[in-house]
């Protein structure tokens, strides 16, 4: 598929769906490689090598493309260093809230997500959104809580790292939708971010390192493998995507998860996990569906 086809398959409203609904699943499987992780293993040591073999692979995609001599020079070098320190925090952050909390708890505040990306978008992308799209962003946050009614009990360090990642997550994906709009080649944002999480950690590392088996290094391997294309396929999104509207159709991965649930350990879904995944999905389902005219027009500009 060409650049200028991807484009325009990707501003579709199924081309977004899409690309996020992939998104949810490689996430998925790598948050759970490092909720298993996490147990054993400090945060350095975890994202040392995951964010090297990463940074390796998008090095190695860099270089199969014909431009590999301009590809690895961005427009943008100090947002996207910026870009590089929110996405170590987050990291950090997320590692500390796996570690302690269930992934429903954890998820509950990933769902405040679009709405970190909403306040964000008007300041740093001029993309203003507007009431009704507040009440789609409300309802699917609404919805998220839904989920899990029990609600998250006393506050902990946990809880404060999992609102932590989530705001500085959120200004990582604004920030490269920014980015995107000069660096055509979305594997950047993938390298640098992750070049620099391996930097960081190694100097770390010393202090917090312990023996590896075999088995330990195949599952960091395979989480880190997830996260290149995760990520690579979530900057392809955020590319072509408003933000808010992207990170609020990540919270289909709730859906992801029940399903899984139910098909791997016959874990029947309550009459509110239902109720919850449906507000998630009509307000998705709406602010997909608003963009439609946008998306329109620009296939028109890529088609000229």
């Amino acid at each position: 598929m060409s650049g200028a086809r991807f484009a325009i398959f990707a501003s579709s409203a199924l081309g977004g769906l899409i690309l996020i609904l992939l998104y949810c699943v490689l996430a998925t499987g790598a948050d759970a490689i490092t909720r298993m992780v996490a147990q054993d293993f400090e945060a350095p040591q975890l994202f040392f090598f995951s964010g090297g073999i990463v940074a390796a692979l998008s090095l190695i995609m860099c270089h199969v493309k014909k431009d590999s001599v301009t590809s690895l020079r961005s427009k943008r070098p100090r947002t996207l260093a910026l870009r590089s320190l929110l996405f170590i925090a987050a990291c950090v952050f997320y590692f500390f809230a796996f570690r302690s909390l269930p992934f429903a708890e954890v998820f509950v505040f990933i769902a405040l997500v679009p709405i970190f990306a909403a306040f964000l978008s008007g300041p740093i992308l001029g993309e203003p959104v507007s009431w009704k799209n507040w009440l789609a962003l409300c309802a699917g946050v609404f919805g998220m809580f839904l989920l899990y009614p029990e609600g998250l009990g006393t506050l902990t360090f946990a809880h404060l790292s999992a609102a932590l990642g989530a705001l500085s997550g959120s200004a990582a994906m604004v920030l490269a939708r920014h980015i995107s709009r000069d660096d055509d080649n979305a594997l950047l944002q993938v390298l640098y971010p992750n070049l620099a999480l391996f930097s960081v950690m190694g100097c770390v590392l010393p202090f917090v390192y312990r023996p590896m088996d075999a088995l330990d290094l195949v599952l960091i391997a395979s989480y880190a493998s997830l996260l290149f294309l995760a990520r690579w396929v979530l900057v392809l999104a955020l590319t072509h995507m408003k933000a808010y509207v992207a990170t609020l159709l990540m919270n289909l991965q709730f859906v992801v998860m029940i399903i899984v649930g139910a098909v791997l350990f016959a874990e029947l879904p309550s009459l509110n996990l239902i109720i919850g995944a449906s507000v998630i999905i009509l307000a998705s389902a709406y602010l997909l569906l608003e963009t439609k005219g946008i998306h329109l027009r620009a296939r028109r500009v890529v088609t000229a």
